[in-house]
């Protein structure tokens, strides 16, 4: 079973990007508490006024269907969309190989042990 990950990056009007945020509370912690969610994360992107930058990780492709069909994940879908998206960007990933990024002398690498 491989673990699935969501990277997306969507645009608001700036002046609604905290507002939508703030308010999407319900949304994420009701996502956040559903099996198989590991992390759920929606948030500003400090270099880019309008955007919002989302990161999630599920523990299956069944974790993820079962969202998907769930109250939060419509919930969501339609509480941005009431803030007017501009753009969105979205992309699934079925990961393969997880390692540290540090090695055990502390230093960044690359590779997969």
């Amino acid at each position: 079973m491989a673990k699935i990950v969501i990277s997306a990056q969507i645009d608001l009007d700036p002046a609604k990007r905290e507002e939508a945020l703030k308010s999407a509370q319900k949304w994420i912690d009701g996502a956040l508490s559903q099996d198989g969610c590991i992390h759920y994360d929606w948030s500003a992107d400090l270099n880019n006024p309008a955007r919002v930058n989302v990161f999630e990780e599920w523990e299956s492709e069944e974790s993820l269907a079962h969202h998907f069909a769930n109250k939060e994940y419509a919930g969501m879908l339609a509480h941005m969309g009431s803030f007017g998206i501009e753009n969105a960007v979205s992309k699934k990933y079925r990961v393969d190989a997880e390692g540290p990024v540090y090695n055990a002398e502390g230093k960044p690498s690359e590779q997969f042990d």
